[in-house]
């Protein structure tokens, strides 16, 4: 009986400690997502939009999608903006060059919806 108390003793010590714990044994790692194409796009319709509208804090992203075209492309964003009167929509459209990916301009349109 005595033995059998040490023996309970020391599986309840060590599975306390982590010795028998799943969580010992299973090791997790963070999943790396890829870096979406129009990211770069992304954080330059951030930047501009933050320029356009200083007073207002971004509170939301989305990526609508690229209109392809010949020789140039249009990434669109939609960015959901507060200020101190109201919230708001604008709507961000990048035309760039495909092969140089050089900026031909950025336009804005507000939205309510």
């Amino acid at each position: 009986m005595k033995k059998l108390l040490i023996c309970l003793i020391i599986i309840f010590v060590s599975s306390s400690s982590g010795i028998y714990s799943s969580s010992y044994l299973h090791t997790s790692y963070a999943q790396r997502k890829p870096i979406p194409p129009y990211a770069k796009w992304g954080q330059l319709a951030m930047k501009s939009t933050q320029e356009k509208y200083p007073n207002a804090q971004i509170n939301d992203y989305l990526h609508i999608g690229r209109i392809s075209g010949s020789r140039t492309s249009t990434e669109k964003f939609k960015l959901w903006l507060k200020d101190q009167q109201k919230e708001f929509g604008v709507l961000v459209d990048i035309e760039f060059n495909n092969t140089t990916e050089k900026v031909i301009k950025v336009t804005f349109k507000e939205t309510t919806k």
